[in-house]
């Protein structure tokens, strides 16, 4: 019987280098992986066609695909008219690289949505994401947001006012929970035209703050005097607020049947969390 979901793992959650970050993907039993293309060893910028052709071999030896490429350039999202002068053609050479890579969708943070959309910050982010979102479309590619930010309600009619094929979700349950506060069951069904990919990831809330508060933190580098911890927590699979029973059947009723990709962001053992989170899933799927 064929399986609800693929499974997936981040390979710079292994926190290894690349090929044996590949060779551990295939130990614990996962199908695809996400790259993280923006740094590092694998930078989009360093991928000439030699590279692309060594870096599919190694996937096809493995049986492996790319789930989704992770484009996120960090800073304030496409918030900035200056930043993004250069992350918007950025963003369009990170999904030319996904085609060439077998995958079809690229992931991102593209900021905190604000609420009122006549905003200058709010016209901004649309005007990058429809153009990032148009060229991603006419190359047969998803530019993915991911949730965190926002509640699943601003971020559907953010979308919906932006009106690009180009543009889609990549839904984390755990960013939901930790930060917005947000029911992810929910959000499966708010958001259900529009998720390509999701991650596989756990987390409680400690206490509610402003999500903006929380990713302007980030964007600036930690600035501010602030533990993450005194708010919310990122926990192995299974451990925290997601409720994945009723999250994975949501998005069974809505039919999705692409990849729940485990992301491990924090942790001592990071390869004996991600083996325990693709067993979970397994036992669920």
């Amino acid at each position: 019987m064929e399986k609800r979901f693929k499974i997936g793992v981040m390979t710079d959650s292994f926190r290894l280098p690349f090929e044996q970050a590949l060779d551990k993907a295939v130990e614990v039993g996962a199908q695809g992986i996400q790259l993280y293309v923006v740094n590092g060893e694998n930078v989009y910028t360093s991928f000439d066609d030699e590279k692309v052709k060594k870096f599919n071999k190694l996937l096809k030896d493995r049986n492996l695909v790319v789930s989704a490429v992770c484009g996120d350039f960090g800073g304030h999202g496409f918030q900035r008219e200056d930043e993004n002068e250069w992350k918007v053609p950025a963003s369009k050479a990170v999904a030319e690289l996904a085609v060439k890579l077998g995958s079809s969708v690229v992931t991102t943070h593209i900021g905190v949505v604000p609420h009122d959309k006549n905003s200058e910050t709010y016209q901004i982010m649309k005007k990058a994401c429809k153009e990032i979102g148009d060229f991603a479309a006419s190359i047969g590619v998803t530019f993915a947001i991911e949730t965190g930010p926002e509640k699943a309600t601003t971020l559907r009619d953010f979308i919906l006012d932006v009106g690009s094929k180009g543009i889609g979700v990549n839904l984390d349950p755990a960013n939901l929970v930790m930060v917005t506060g947000d029911d992810p069951v929910q959000a499966v069904y708010t958001l259900k035209d529009f998720i390509v990919h999701t991650h596989a990831k756990d987390g409680i809330m400690k206490k509610q703050t402003d999500p903006a508060v929380i990713y302007n933190f980030f964007a600036e580098g930690g600035i501010e005097d602030m533990r993450m911890s005194d708010y919310f927590l990122e926990v192995p699979l299974g451990e925290g607020s997601v409720p994945f029973d009723a999250y994975l059947k949501a998005l069974e009723d809505i039919g999705y049947k692409g990849f729940l990709t485990v992301e491990r962001e924090c942790g001592e053992n990071p390869y004996a969390d991600i083996k325990k989170a693709v067993d979970f899933l397994k036992s669920k799927i």
